[in-house]
């Protein structure tokens, strides 16, 4: 693509993103379901299960992330910390899709074990060993370093590792870039939140699905076929050359585009 060309792009894309990233995104969007909570854990946790549940109907997603929220009484924090053993058979029936009980159950195991000993859930993605060492690939390192955290616990079932993507099996880890994108990116447009600080939005990498990946390709910012994680590096990178400091700003125009205005 010419130098021309980049920059019409750029301006229609810019455009784009001011359309979405704005409040008026957030009732319809998994993201309103941290959007409840105003504590930092709380919207940690509650980011978390939205962003994992993320696939599939939009609608069906935020219901099925509410209905958990009020499972655990809207106090995922205190829930996670101190749940009794009765309060975790109020948690049996639930499933959403293919995410049931031990997958949930095995999760609060977790988010309790982590939360006994550190007060954010970035340090389970970004402990200084890989902020100080990774550069540039900080995220892919710290996607591979929750991923071997998250399943460290001794009962750590199997079922559940298909809910936990990781760059090391080449997966696009949509869902976890998505969560990463509400808790670091800190551009005060009201949808996402950026209460980490140990990286920075030049450092994200896009959330790519097939809604994505499809509009990247009418664009040409994209070559790769499978929506993996070297496409979501290779999108990243040219959506880096339209804005290094933020570059996943546009994943508001391209889902907007894709999903929103069925752009094709």
């Amino acid at each position: 693509m010419d130098l021309e060309n980049q920059q019409k792009l750029k301006v229609f894309l810019d455009e784009k993103v001011a359309k979405y990233n704005q409040p008026d995104f957030i009732a319809a969007d998994p993201v309103c379901i941290p959007h409840l909570f105003t504590k930092k854990q709380d919207i940690e946790i509650a980011g978390f299960f939205a962003a994992i549940f993320a696939w599939g109907n939009r609608t069906t997603i935020i219901k099925k992330s509410k209905e958990l929220m009020q499972l655990m009484d809207m106090a995922p924090h205190e829930f996670c910390l101190n749940h009794s053993n009765d309060d975790l058979k109020k948690l049996l029936q639930f499933k959403h899709r293919t995410f049931n009980a031990t997958d949930l159950l095995y999760s609060i195991e977790f988010l309790k074990h982590h939360y006994h000993t550190h007060k954010s859930l970035e340090s389970a993605f970004f402990p200084d060993a890989i902020t100080k060492s990774s550069g540039k690939n900080v995220v892919e390192k710290g996607l591979i370093y929750f991923h071997h955290y998250f399943f460290s616990l001794e009962d750590a079932p199997n079922r559940t590792r298909k809910h936990i993507a990781t760059p090391d099996k080449n997966s696009g880890c949509k869902r976890l870039n998505m969560y990463l994108r509400w808790m670091v990116r800190n551009d005060k447009k009201g949808v996402d939140f950026g209460i980490w600080k140990k990286i920075k939005p030049s450092n994200l990498i896009c959330p790519i699905d097939v809604h994505v990946a499809r509009v990247a390709k009418r664009f040409q910012l994209l070559d790769r076929k499978q929506a993996d994680w070297a496409a979501a590096t290779e999108l990243t990178g040219y959506l880096r050359t339209l804005d290094a400091t933020d570059p996943v700003k546009y994943d508001y125009a391209l889902f907007g585009l894709g999903v929103m205005e069925k752009y094709s």
